[in-house]
């Protein structure tokens, strides 16, 4: 209650406290001090400690300086900086540049606090780096070396408004039988893959999945940095790791899914596929385990095709005549989401293999299709259920 008080006055009169420390600390004494008087007067408990109560809440309210607002803010979705004074923000899908400014100085000194509890670093030997935020956003960070001026940050967040598959019914990702399929099928232990471009909603709806059967499924989930922001009585998440300064420590995908299938699961979960570990996620499929998992691609068909085509960079004794069959045999549903010119997230089709190779392409059924065609909102549904 203390901090929120204190993160209120703060932003209404302007300061960072992380640049005006005095003023900040000034504000929570004050605040502190309220609180007793105020706890005194109805015979409730006080603050006993008022200066470490003070530490406490500067450290909470501190947080990431100027940028702390907008990751505050519920509708912002993602933050993302061209330099210290090129600010944009996304809404409802709908980027705009917001008039916010800082120095070089002040930015880095952001990332640095930023990567402070994540084990990762960037500098000149590695100018990108990926990593958790305390909130779950992810944090991606190419510095100065091998961008043209300043650095370049992005932030994405990860809403608690979407994490369900009954919230993006509400927002209008999908209409409610599709979405009873879809939980249908998790939990009967179907293998679901989502595709979809950058930005079309795919992690959050895998992580809406993965809510609708957490609670009966032992799930084993594996990223190279930490977004599913699922949770459940039995859900192991691993994550990757960077080599260290002298290149040794490194953990990659491949040797994740590896360890999680000595693991039990129920199902195991590639928050996004996109390189050989594609193979090794294939053959876990391929010996009964569910999987589910997020792949770039530009349709559904495309996804299967990419993930046909992935495992081949595994090594060279690797063929496609023995993926696409593994593949055809394994993989249940194709959900694939789309971003509307409005911003509007959305599934815009679901496929199912029928289980049939034929010219070495994977045969296919239809599912459920939204017709652009269509007013919004008026969705042609094929076989759904």
């Amino acid at each position: 209650m203390v901090a929120e008080r204190v993160r209120l006055r703060l932003r209404a009169e302007g300061t960072d406290p992380s640049v005006d420390a005095d003023a900040a600390r000034h504000v929570a004494l004050a605040e502190v001090r309220r609180f007793n008087d105020a706890a005194l007067s109805r015979g409730e408990p006080m603050i006993d400690d008022e200066i470490g109560c003070v530490r406490d809440v500067l450290a909470a309210v501190s947080g990431f300086g100027v940028l702390q607002p907008l990751l505050d803010d519920p509708t912002i979705e993602e933050v993302w900086l061209n330099g210290p004074d090129r600010v944009h923000i996304a809404r409802g899908g709908v980027a705009q540049r917001i008039d916010l400014r800082m120095t070089d100085a002040m930015l880095r000194d952001l990332v640095e606090r930023m990567l402070q509890t994540t084990g990762r670093r960037v500098d000149i030997s590695q100018p990108f780096v990926d990593a958790s935020l305390p909130d779950g956003s992810r944090l991606h960070v190419a510095i100065a070396d091998v961008v043209r001026g300043s650095w370049a940050v992005n932030i994405r967040k990860f809403l608690p408004m979407y994490r369900t598959l009954e919230a993006l019914t509400v927002q209008g990702a999908m209409p409610e039988a599709l979405a009873t399929t879809l939980r249908r099928a998790m939990r009967e232990g179907r293998s679901v893959i989502v595709s979809g471009a950058t930005h079309a909603g795919k992690t959050t709806l895998l992580g809406a999945l993965l809510h609708g059967c957490a609670d009966q499924q032992r799930i084993i989930t594996v990223e190279e940095t930490f977004e599913l922001a699922v949770d459940g009585p039995d859900l192991v998440a691993l994550q990757g790791r960077q080599a260290s300064l002298e290149g040794s420590g490194e953990i990659t995908l491949r040797r994740l899914v590896k360890e999680a299938l000595r693991m039990r699961p129920d199902r195991l979960v590639v928050g996004e596929v996109r390189d050989a570990e594609a193979l090794d996620l294939v053959l876990a499929l391929n010996t009964g385990v569910p999987g589910a998992a997020t792949v770039h691609a530009n349709s559904a068909a495309e996804a299967l095709e990419k993930l046909a085509l992935l495992p081949l960079l595994a090594g060279r004794n690797i063929d496609r005549s023995f993926i696409a069959p593994a593949l055809a045999s394994s993989i249940d549903l194709v959900v694939h989401c789309g971003r509307d010119a409005d911003g509007t997230r959305r599934v815009h089709e679901v496929i199912a293999p029928t289980g049939e190779v034929v010219d070495g392409r994977i045969v296919t059924r239809p599912i459920y299709l939204h017709d652009d065609s269509l007013t919004r909102g008026d969705l042609r549904q094929m076989e759904v259920g």
